[in-house]
């Protein structure tokens, strides 16, 4: 079960930073660069709801395996970065 719900915290991490960097990248300059903002609302839910599937399965994740506080936060501190879940999937999670 740990592994489980360990391997959908890396995957949830990985889709996470690219709907971020799709947000960053490309539907935010679509949106002050060019006035269109038909991709702010899909994208930007997307995005919304794999950071709060990612916050969830951290905490899960967290209790399953007796992490720290330390590896917690930084663990949610590198969701707020870009590509930071990429790091987190890498260095923390595996």
């Amino acid at each position: 079960m740990k592994e489980k719900v360990l391997a959908q915290l890396r995957l949830v991490a990985i889709l996470e930073g690219i709907s971020y960097m799709a947000l960053l990248f490309i539907a935010m300059p679509m949106k002050y660069i060019f006035a269109d903002v038909r991709l702010m609302q899909p994208v930007g839910m997307l995005h919304g709801l794999l950071f709060v599937l990612y916050v969830l399965l951290l905490l899960v994740a967290s209790l399953q395996n007796k992490w720290g506080i330390g590896l917690i936060f930084k663990g949610f501190v590198l969701s707020l970065l870009p590509f930071g879940t990429f790091y987190a999937e890498r260095k923390l999670f595996r």
